[in-house]
């Protein structure tokens, strides 16, 4: 009897351990599936990104194409010309692309001050030199600008 007993004890002794290594096996599973599916979902998210900055990269060389066509329209009539600068400006909009506007006050996140002239009042933009931009509300280029400035007094 003292046998049976120490035959069943072994044998719940070794069913024991093998239900201890199948909830390690199933636990590492699970570990494994969960680090699989960050892992996916991570590499997503970069090739988003790359993707995002290589089409940013690309619209920042292209803004100085748009300004030569900018600045051809300014001489001449050409139908041509606007036509294609119209297409080139739309398909840029698509991508996400906006013109900063320089009609406003001036702020130094979307505004370079090249010239600064004396005037009635402080940080008024008064000619846009060159257009701005923000491509999907990140700033890429930002518009270069003369501002107004208080007259100082030298007599302090």
């Amino acid at each position: 009897m003292k046998q049976e007993n120490k035959q069943e004890s072994v044998e719940n002794a070794e069913e024991g351990q093998k239900s201890d290594s199948n909830k390690e096996y199933i636990e590492t599973l699970q570990r494994l599936q969960a680090e699989f599916d960050n892992f996916r979902k991570r590499t997503e998210k970069e090739k988003f990104e790359i993707i995002k900055t290589a089409e940013s990269d690309l619209i920042t060389e292209l803004l100085d194409v748009l300004d030569d066509f900018e600045l051809s329209l300014k001489y001449t009539k050409d139908e041509g010309v606007k036509m294609i600068y119209s297409e080139l400006y739309s398909l840029l909009e698509k991508r996400g692309l906006k013109p900063i506007d320089a009609k406003c006050k001036f702020n130094p996140r979307y505004h370079e001050a090249l010239i600064k002239e004396v005037g009635e009042s402080d940080g008024v933009i008064l000619e846009e030199l060159q257009k701005g931009y923000t491509l999907n509300d990140k700033v890429i280029r930002t518009a270069k600008v003369k501002i107004s400035k208080l007259e100082e007094c030298e007599n302090e």
